[in-house]
């Protein structure tokens, strides 16, 4: 048991050292999420609340939520690129854990989520968004986001194993992105939207994580969506960790 949390941890290291040798892959989760921040404040803002201030201190949290969800997959894609490079042949040579290159992979992609977070949150603490409760709460809500991250990243670590190009990876995993993180109270309150998208965005996924990261940063109830986050999260673990495991091993 030791030994193999040693590998996830040596593999996991692998992917912090890639990010020290290339610090431009750190570009896209932290300057994307800033452009997006500021068209969507600053164009749709005023239009969609009426006060670029008060949409400011409700999509915050939301682009952290939408960061999170863009940027993991990024884990599929650089495990698709290790495969096709024969990164993963060498892996299966050396005795270690079948999971290990899958586990390190994902938390490999940890540091990226952390710093895209905290510059995230610099950036609009910048432009005037204040948190309404406590350093501990923010804390949670941060790390509530970076484990559904995690979770999440089994989703596209299965994409990874299954498609056979990085372009590939991006396209589809993009159809499965974009409806989640659009279809969900990301930008706007889904009280403004037709009867049958709100039913959807009563379930989605993202949905909760809002709601959860929303009341821990600015207030209000917590419990009901952090523990239907919580659910969500088991579930991509215990579907999608397997299947991925399983498809490795095929391979």
């Amino acid at each position: 048991m030791t030994a193999t949390v040693n590998q996830y941890l040596t593999l996991s290291w692998r992917g912090v050292v890639k990010i020290r040798r290339n610090p431009l892959v750190l570009a896209d989760v932290v300057l994307g999420p800033a452009v997006f921040l500021v068209l969507f404040v600053y164009v749709f803002g005023g239009a969609i609340d009426g006060s670029t201030r008060d949409y400011l201190q409700y999509v915050l949290p939301g682009m952290i939520g939408l960061m999170t969800l863009l940027a993991t997959m990024g884990v599929g894609v650089a495990l698709n690129q290790d495969l096709r490079q024969g990164v993963f042949d060498r892996f299966r040579s050396l005795p270690m854990a079948r999971s290990a290159p899958l586990v390190g992979a994902i938390g490999g992609d940890l540091v990226r989520q952390v710093v895209a977070i905290a510059a995230l949150i610099g950036f609009g603490a910048l432009l005037g968004f204040r948190f309404e409760t406590n350093a501990w709460s923010v804390l949670a809500a941060c790390g509530l986001a970076v484990a559904f991250a995690m979770a999440m990243s089994w989703v596209w670590v299965l994409l990874g194993l299954l498609l056979k190009d990085p372009q590939g990876v991006q396209g589809l995993g993009a159809l499965v992105a974009f409806p989640l993180a659009f279809a969900s109270n990301i930008f706007v309150q889904p009280e403004t939207m037709p009867g049958w998208l709100r039913a959807f965005v009563q379930v989605n996924p993202v949905g909760h994580l809002m709601d959860a990261m929303r009341g821990l940063m600015l207030g209000g109830p917590v419990a009901r969506p952090v523990l239907w986050t919580v659910l969500w999260m088991a579930g991509f673990v215990a579907i999608f960790a397997p299947l991925a495991l399983t498809v490795y091993r095929r391979r």
